[in-house]
């Protein structure tokens, strides 16, 4: 008979109460989806998770939350959540990942979650911004931030057997991706420009189904440690190197023992073996379908995963709203 999991250790039974949560924060969130006020949406999609993630089986330390605690009244960084049994877990949350796309009723937006070991996460407070590239299993091996865009698509192209016209990138639409931008254009690949929302859009990158092939460019570092629990899971690639904002930070991270130079990996950004990426639907897009709603019921769109098992689960929940823990039918 094989041992029982040890209370120290997640194990497979915590991911479905994680998706209990961004459940939660989608469908809380996505009453406010094309009304034009991104805080009231992620006021209500962080007020659903605080409630929901207070009942799951685990003892929580918020790594990556809504910010310090002096600014972020619930899931800031640092406090404690969880029902206090259960494993020590280090725990990433974005209530929503894309609330201008939940404002403007835009595609990919998302509710997500990641929890791993206790102190395996990567500390994202030295510098805001990572240079990031994420792509699938499929051509992990090949791929390296450090060479030039147009290499990468190559070497994608040539991997999959396909030509460069037939690979598609992803990158966030900012006027410091210009230079990138045409770089990949003149490589002969297809761009996709996503307003918000690089966690989706990176994993849209590494599974097989989306029609997008490569992540590149400047995004949240916060964000990449997100994505790496999720590459984690799938057996993609996450690579990053901090981009300081400016002098200050770039001091600060020197100072903080930093290596602005380094390249780091899926293993540097998440240490742990066994963690856990969950993801609901606000809005519709690649990666999920939006939260639908119909007379007092909803309907969701998640995906829950592990990476110690490699299990990938794609979820659709029917929710009776006034029955639904958590989220009150007024407010859902």
């Amino acid at each position: 008979m094989p041992d029982a999991p040890s209370a120290n250790v997640p194990d497979r039974n915590l991911a479905l109460e994680l998706v209990r949560v961004t459940e939660a924060a989608a469908m809380a969130g996505g009453r406010w989806v094309g009304r034009g006020d991104k805080n009231r949406a992620d006021g209500a999609a962080v007020e659903a998770m605080r409630a929901l993630i207070s009942t799951v089986e685990m003892r929580g330390t918020v790594v990556i939350g809504e910010g310090e605690k002096d600014n972020a009244p619930m899931l800031f960084n640092g406090e404690k959540v969880g029902d206090g049994t259960g494993p020590e877990v280090d725990v990433a949350v974005d209530p929503i990942d894309g609330t201008t796309l939940t404002a403007k009723g835009m595609p990919n937006a998302i509710a997500v979650m990641a929890v791993s070991d206790r102190g395996s996460m990567y500390d994202p407070s030295a510098v805001f911004y990572m240079d990031k590239l994420v792509a699938g299993p499929e051509v992990a091996d090949v791929v390296d931030i450090r060479l030039p865009a147009a290499e990468n698509v190559r070497r994608i192209a040539r991997a999959k057997k396909q030509q460069p016209e037939d690979v598609t990138v992803v990158m966030l639409d900012r006027p410091r991706h210009d230079r990138l931008a045409q770089e990949v254009r003149d490589s002969g690949a297809r761009i996709k420009l996503i307003s918000d929302g690089d966690v989706a859009g990176a994993i849209s990158a590494a599974r097989e189904t989306t029609g997008i092939d490569l992540l590149l460019g400047i995004g949240g570092t916060p964000e990449g440690i997100i994505t790496a629990c999720a590459i984690k899971c799938l057996g993609g690639v996450i690579q990053g190197r901090l981009w300081p904002q400016d002098d200050d930070e770039r001091q600060k991270a020197i100072d903080a023992g930093h290596d602005l130079d380094a390249v780091l990996t899926t293993d540097d950004l998440v240490t742990s073996d066994n963690c856990f990426f969950v993801g609901t639907g606000i809005t519709d897009g690649e990666l999920l379908q939006g939260v639908r709603y119909s007379r007092g019921r909803a309907t969701t769109n998640s995906i829950v995963m592990r990476s110690k098992s490699g299990t990938v689960r794609v979820i659709e929940s029917h929710h009776v709203l006034d029955r639904t823990a958590g989220l009150p039918r007024s407010e859902a």
